[in-house]
């Protein structure tokens, strides 16, 4: 994103010489699909780890072994994770080696071809929801048009707008933009920030589409 400057809402992980050799990895349409696959994951790791830097904490005291105790922290509050299908599913193994017997639900969102506008078409949430800080999982945001929709649905479902922290590897500035102006409460991190779409809306430079490469090869 060059020197541009993120909306409020949004922060990307340290750009590091690693980070960006990881990309570099998966952005190559010559990477095979175990190295695409090993790649991603590695990143996403990453990502996890700094989306739950977003979560609550409140002050916890405990005894070490030493017989001192020692005053730190602890998660406050629940969470859980929702994939948008099908690429956002490649983010749940990280999620799971992150934070143990996570609950994920699961919102497929679609194309319409008669409005060419997302359309949902399937959404499976843990009940109890609206009492959980949730982890939304997309490795690309391009327009935002599906990430919106994605946050309407936990939104209907009682999710409160603070509460969603929207993982992505890599976003395009006018996605960003887009999901500033429907959520700015909603915490957008992401690996990445790319220069912009095309005039087809693919993000540029980008990686091709990340659900074939993964799950497809």
């Amino acid at each position: 994103m060059g020197s541009s400057v993120l909306p409020d809402n949004a922060v990307r992980l340290p750009q590091t010489p690693q980070l960006h050799a990881l990309l570099t990895i998966i952005r190559d349409r010559d990477t095979p699909r175990s190295d695409f696959i090993f790649y991603s994951d590695r990143i996403i790791r990453i990502l996890v780890e700094e989306g739950l830097n977003y979560l609550p904490v409140d002050e916890h005291t405990v005894m070490t072994p030493t017989g001192v105790p020692y005053t730190g922290v602890a998660f406050h509050g629940r969470i859980c994770g929702v994939s948008i299908l099908r690429a956002g599913e490649a983010m749940e193994t990280a999620l799971r080696e992150v934070c143990r017997s996570v609950r994920i639900g699961k919102i497929l969102i679609q194309r319409d071809e008669r409005t060419a506008q997302p359309k949902l078409f399937y959404a499976k949430l843990p009940d109890d929801i609206a009492d959980r800080w949730v982890l939304l999982l997309d490795p690309m945001l391009a327009t935002g048009g599906s990430a919106i929709q994605a946050m309407n649905v936990l939104v209907s479902h009682g999710v409160k707008p603070e509460k969603i922290i929207f993982l992505n590897m890599i976003a395009s500035p006018e996605g960003l933009q887009n999901v500033w102006k429907a959520y700015p409460q909603v915490r957008v991190v992401s690996a990445w920030v790319d220069s912009k779409l095309s005039d087809k809306n693919y993000i540029i430079p980008g990686l091709g589409d990340y659900g074939d490469r993964y799950y497809s090869g």
